[in-house]
């Protein structure tokens, strides 16, 4: 089951019943490729963590049967593991022109480049791995050069969506080829592997092109005042659509945020953004009229460090906004986010700006398929197995149910670590592997389930008391018992707090003799975490530290 044999196997090891961190693995005669390596963010539930990154521990231990990473686009969720985790796997690259310079640039920031190969790959172009022979097919999505792939295995054909949409209109690269699509689906496919992300949404995604214009009629109305639009970074065919809103309203547009000046240097690398109208630059937005200003910012996702939340704290070095200033959120809420988000609107709304969202009006488009945009992939792809992934559980089997009633003869929904066998025979999960999480905590990448992490967690959820024993050479209490506590509740009450632990711990210590330390460590730590519960409700991460003068 771990190596593959004569058969196609699917092992998804991230991006299955969650939204991110794609990580997707097919397996044949002895050998596995992996499509996308991408991270997601931490929740509040993961304190001081910023990334979380899958555990590829299943495929380091078999990385001389890995033959390469093909990368389907440049999204986070599908890249952004690759400078923590690729120079382990020790093996090349595959990837698009435009997806490929957001790569390069990620691995020189690591100091990576040169230890990790990285092959471009021309748009619609072909590689050969092993058993596996891939190529790539452009879907329209949210970030130039949205991929599938169309994988020619021994046992069949796979069309692994990736992320997409249909757009009759976009503003970057041309629309979904609906004949190349049906070509493939005549010639036979075994498999589609699927974006499950909007499978709830009863209509089609849109177009960016609606996006244009309806952010056209929001800004053209705006005779003063800054206009601040905050959207993805990634998402080039947005900047697209502001600087030709800029230039038709008689604004500059403004980069607000490294990461939006960063794609569109790779975006225009890649000869994209080409008529961009000149963009101003950040330190002369300072002092420009307001009116004269489109400014597009990051933080549409309330990121602490972001542009928009330095702008309303006060304390981005270059806008300062005003009342009568406007903020478009030209993007979605991630779920997760609510609170962070809240925080900014509310300190904006503080500062007398107006807020503007996709509830309001028409400034946002997804960049995945609602279920009429499902139904006609279906229809011209025809798969014998519908895999659905890219989504929560309730997105795959929802996605399940629409690709049996699309007419898909069979769907199988995975988790993280299922090992799909999707032939010879009918499509079922044969097994499981070990499918984890690690967190990048500072520069230190730990499993998300370590001692560490668990003690972080407890640390914000109760705090922390330390009690510190103090014995002579005779085996016996010396002095006072030492309470220190920290992050507990009991501010206005904290002298008696502490006294009421220092006496159950001394309590405790005297009926246990110092030679059984490991008993003696329990009995305190229990007695003074009673008091804590007593007194706050919580169970504080307890520690006692024991000192011999012998």
């Amino acid at each position: 089951m771990t190596t593959p044999g004569d058969e196609l196997l699917f092992l998804p090891l991230g991006g299955s019943g969650e939204i991110g961190m794609n990580v997707n693995l097919y397996g044949c005669r002895g050998k596995w490729i992996m499509v996308d390596l991408g991270m997601t963010f931490a929740g509040p539930d993961m304190p001081g963590v910023d990334l979380v990154l899958p555990d590829l521990a299943f495929i380091e231990e078999r990385r001389a049967d890995l033959l390469g990473v093909v990368l389907t686009h440049g999204h986070e969720d599908h890249i952004g593991a690759v400078p923590y985790l690729a120079a382990d796997l020790g093996v090349p690259l595959y990837a698009t022109p435009f997806t490929a310079g957001l790569v390069r640039r990620k691995l020189e920031e690591e100091g990576l480049h040169r230890d990790v190969p990285l092959h471009v790959v021309p748009l619609g172009g072909k590689l050969a791995l092993g058993p596996f022979a891939c190529r790539y097919v452009a879907l329209t999505h949210s970030i130039p050069e949205g991929n599938a792939l169309v994988i020619e295995t021994p046992h069949g054909r796979i069309f692994h969506t990736g992320d997409w949409k249909l757009d009759d209109r976009p503003l970057i690269g041309d629309p979904v080829n609906e004949a190349e699509l049906r070509a493939i689906g005549e010639a036979g496919v075994l498999a589609m592997v699927g974006d499950s992300t909007n499978v709830f949404n009863p209509e089609a995604s849109g177009s960016e092109s609606d996006v244009r214009e309806g952010l056209m009629r929001l800004i053209a109305g705006r005779r003063a005042g800054r206009v601040v639009v905050t959207t993805f970074a990634s998402n080039a065919m947005r900047i697209q659509t502001l600087g030709e809103v800029a230039r038709a309203t008689g604004r500059r547009l403004v980069l607000a945020g490294r990461s939006l000046e960063r794609i569109v240097e790779v975006a225009r690398e890649a000869g994209y953004l080409r008529d961009l109208p000149g963009l101003m630059p950040l330190d002369a937005a300072a002092t420009a009229r307001p009116e004269t200003l489109l400014i597009a910012s990051t933080g549409t996702q309330g990121e602490p460090q972001a542009a928009l939340a330095r702008m309303a704290e006060g304390t981005h070095p270059q806008i300062r906004l005003e009342p009568g200033d406007l903020v478009v959120y030209s993007s979605r809420q991630i779920p997760g986010n609510e609170l962070a988000i809240g925080r900014v609107q509310n300190a904006l709304a503080a500062l007398g700006v107006e807020i503007v969202t996709d509830r309001q009006a028409h400034v946002h488009v997804s960049g995945h398929p609602g279920r009429p945009e499902l139904e006609a992939m279906y229809a011209w792809i025809r798969p014998q197995v519908a895999v659905p992934v890219h989504g929560e559980r309730r997105h795959m089997e929802e996605h399940a149910r629409l690709a049996r009633a699309c007419g898909v003869p069979q769907a199988v929904v995975p988790v993280n670590g299922a090992v799909i066998r999707l032939a010879p025979g009918e499509a079922a999960i044969v097994g499981h592997v070990p499918a984890g999480r690690l967190v990048l905590d500072g520069e230190v990448i730990l499993p998300a389930d370590s001692t560490t992490m668990a003690m972080r967690r407890k640390l914000a959820w109760g705090g922390l008391i330390v009690v510190t024993l103090v014995y002579d050479r005779r085996g016996r209490l010396a002095g006072d018992v030492g309470v220190l506590a920290r992050g507990v509740p009991v501010e206005d009450e904290e002298e008696a707090f502490l006294a009421d632990c220092a006496e159950a711990a001394e309590e405790a210590a005297r009926k246990v003799p110092l030679a059984d330390r490991r008993r003696l460590e329990d009995e305190v730590k229990l007695a003074v975490r009673r008091v804590a519960r007593k007194w706050t409700g919580k169970k504080p991460l307890t520690e006692v530290q024991i000192l011999d003068l012998a």
